[in-house]
């Protein structure tokens, strides 16, 4: 099996890898010269736990080369980023997924796997993908298999979690799903779960959005503890001792590259309905200043004027 990773970046490079070091023969695509010169030079661009061990492994075997163009392959896994458009509900830009598409459109064969692992908004599988395909005149689950497959893992563990963690395989057909399954199988030791595209998009999605909206919770809580003068954090600490009750900490808002993101895309598919989502954003977006005005009455009440900051990560 022959497998195209389009974009190299801190999902695609180390699913790449990870692909390489089962066997399977991996050209990795990206854009940036920078990038691809460096990976050809046995220098991962990324920082990861273990990466460099992964590339040199790949790299020994002659399982992995990088390259700005794709080729002829058996599957194609598109893993480009998708940040937020700036317009009322923070959309999902499809550009990036769409200029892969475009790229791997003219080495495409009948009876290859095309995978999506970017995090999209709902639907984009059944109203962008799986049209664009269509109309190159290829028939999906007869001759070209679509597949939803998001990535679920935790920087700083990648490599660990894309074997260990289950994978949701979500196809536009069951032939689909089944023929992702068989992809995946290859190295991923956790439960490979079956579904719809429409499903895992949405699947994914949620699973951001539950931890946003719990740290959204724990932050409403500390500014209701702060205007009634109770101590939060000791409400939190007895409230978690009742068995079904599990409060998360608070803390300055929410960061990271999907948590303050994923959430939007659900409210762009559905805003008259996603309501509490948007409420949840709203709060930790809002975080911060509330952060900046108990340090000002902070300095206020000790007389100072300095603040030093230890780690500028």
């Amino acid at each position: 099996m022959k497998i195209n990773v389009i974009g190299l970046g801190y999902i695609g490079l180390p699913t790449a890898l990870t692909f390489a070091n089962h066997g399977i023969e991996v050209v990795g695509v990206d854009v940036s010269e920078t990038v691809v010169q460096s990976l050809q030079a046995g220098q991962a661009p990324i920082e990861e736990p273990d990466i460099d061990r992964y590339l040199a492994q790949a790299l020994a075997k002659k399982t992995f080369h990088a390259q700005l163009v794709p080729e002829k392959a058996d599957a194609f896994v598109i893993a480009v980023p998708t940040p937020n458009i700036a317009d009322q509900f923070g959309s999902c830009d499809l550009s990036y997924v769409k200029a892969a598409m475009a790229a791997i459109l003219p080495y495409l064969e009948k009876g290859n796997t095309v995978i999506v692992e970017s995090t999209i908004q709902p639907r984009t599988m059944e109203d962008i993908v799986g049209p664009f395909f269509e109309k190159a005149g290829y028939t999906i689950g007869e001759d070209l298999y679509l597949l939803h497959c998001p990535e679920r893992v935790l920087p700083g563990k990648i490599f660990e979690e894309l074997v260990m963690n289950n994978r949701i395989i979500g196809g536009m057909t069951s032939a689909c799903t089944q023929q992702g399954k068989r992809i995946y199988q290859t190295f991923v030791k956790g439960n490979v779960l079956e579904t719809s595209a429409s499903i895992a998009e949405l699947s994914k999605l949620m699973e951001n959005t539950y931890r946003d909206l719990n740290i959204a919770l724990a932050n409403e809580l500390v500014q209701i503890g702060d205007r009634l003068n109770i101590d939060a954090l000791q409400v939190i600490a007895l409230a978690n001792q009742h068995p079904r009750v599990n409060i998360h900490q608070p803390g300055p808002g929410v960061g990271g590259h999907c948590l303050a993101v994923d959430p939007y895309f659900v409210v762009a598919a559905a805003p008259e309905d996603a309501k509490l989502i948007q409420l949840g954003r709203m709060i930790n977006t809002e975080m911060p200043e509330f952060i900046i005005k108990k340090v000002e009455e902070i300095l206020a009440i000790h007389g100072g004027n300095k603040i030093a900051v230890l780690g500028l990560a």
